[in-house]
């Protein structure tokens, strides 16, 4: 007979501390209040100090513990020394990262500046890159397995030509580093995964709607998503019941395009 409950499933996080990058709006928000709900203790990173602290009266006010660390993911520096100030801070080694943090370009790709083609890889892929190997370390030193679920985007399945070239790039290669990272780390009990949500209510899709107008019509369902309908996604990749699941893309859009 399993030794395993039945079923093999729970949201329960208490004990573990997380990292969520990314969390000032947007999907990135609605994972850190999530992992807080469950019982996690979560280092809610960005840029715009006001809204980390606005989050943190939030999550604490409905009984969560969290902590707000101002993040620049295109600074190493930053990056590296936030998983010590996130452990410093929440009395624990971080065992679950989510590594959500992402700009667009909205740029053809033959009109972008250095600077602006800088700024959306490191973001969108070294930034990860760099904290993922971090984390890792940090687990491999306490000998304590890991949760790591990285966000891509359909977009980086499926490119419309529409000035996003490059976001769409990184987030193709976020999909292949969960799964390399996750081959290299399977001996370690690090499980290392990703989703791929379509057009979800964010700043980001705000500002896509801006210029090109209500996609949402386009889509069999005429609707764009909501961050919350990611919640059993994300609960699923960081808990016990996805114990053997690495390396895997689950992608989440609604129906919204094709395969």
């Amino acid at each position: 007979m399993s030794d395993y409950p039945n079923p093999n499933v729970s949201i329960d996080l208490s004990g573990q501390v997380a990292i969520v990058t990314g969390t000032t709006s947007g999907l990135g928000r609605r994972f850190a209040q999530v992992l807080a709900k469950c019982g996690a203790r979560v280092a809610l990173t960005g840029r715009r100090v006001e809204r980390l602290n606005e989050l943190a009266d939030e999550i604490r006010a409905d009984g969560g513990v969290c902590a707000p660390l101002p993040l620049d993911m295109t600074k190493s520096e930053d990056v590296i020394r936030v998983v010590s100030e996130a452990e410093q801070a929440l009395e624990g080694t971080v065992q679950i990262l989510v590594n959500n943090a992402g700009i667009p370009d909205a740029q053809r790709a033959h009109k972008m500046s250095l600077e602006l083609i800088d700024q959306v890889i490191d973001t969108n892929l070294r930034g990860p890159y760099v904290l993922s190997c971090e984390v890792a370390r940090h687990l491999m030193e306490a000998k304590l397995p890991g949760r790591m679920v990285n966000i891509s985007s359909m977009g980086g399945f499926n490119y419309g030509g529409n000035g996003a070239a490059l976001y769409s790039i990184t987030k193709s290669a976020i999909s292949r580093m969960t799964e390399a990272l996750a081959v290299e780390w399977s001996r370690f009990n690090i499980n290392v995964n990703c989703i791929a949500p379509g057009a979800f209510e964010s700043e980001m899709m705000d500002g896509m709607l801006e210029r090109i107008g209500d996609i949402a019509q386009h889509f069999p369902r005429k609707r764009i998503a909501n961050p919350a309908q990611l919640d059993s996604t994300l609960l699923y990749l960081v808990s016990p019941a996805s114990e053997t699941v690495t390396g895997t893309v689950i992608k989440v859009d609604d129906g919204q395009g094709s395969r």
